[in-house]
């Protein structure tokens, strides 16, 4: 689960341009420059965690993902939701991809 984590962080981070672009061709300098420092310790905390994984330094682990956490606390998911298991294969992924 902190593979996928870790990788679905990477993956926010990496939009966070794409989100911002249509508030900034409208001149919303301010509202796109917001929501990158709200966003920004995605890709930071991303890369703290994909090194605790890969290294299987657990504790590392264990204190980066009380930080995603925090970051996360107003987040609500349904009980209804149908998620699934979207981590299984993730550390298989995160090793791929840091092999490249």
């Amino acid at each position: 689960m902190a593979a996928f984590i870790a990788l679905a962080l990477k993956k926010i981070a990496a939009g966070i341009d794409t989100s911002v672009a249509a508030w900034e061709k409208r001149n919303y300098w301010v509202k796109a420059d917001r929501f990158r420092m709200e966003w920004a310790w995605a890709a930071v905390l991303a890369e703290k965690l994909e090194a605790a994984v890969l290294s299987d330094n657990w504790a590392e682990v264990a204190m980066v993902s009380s930080q995603i956490a925090q970051k996360l606390s107003k987040v609500k998911v349904s009980d209804r939701h149908r998620m699934g298991t979207p981590w299984s294969g993730a550390y298989q992924k995160l090793i791929a991809a840091h092999q490249v």
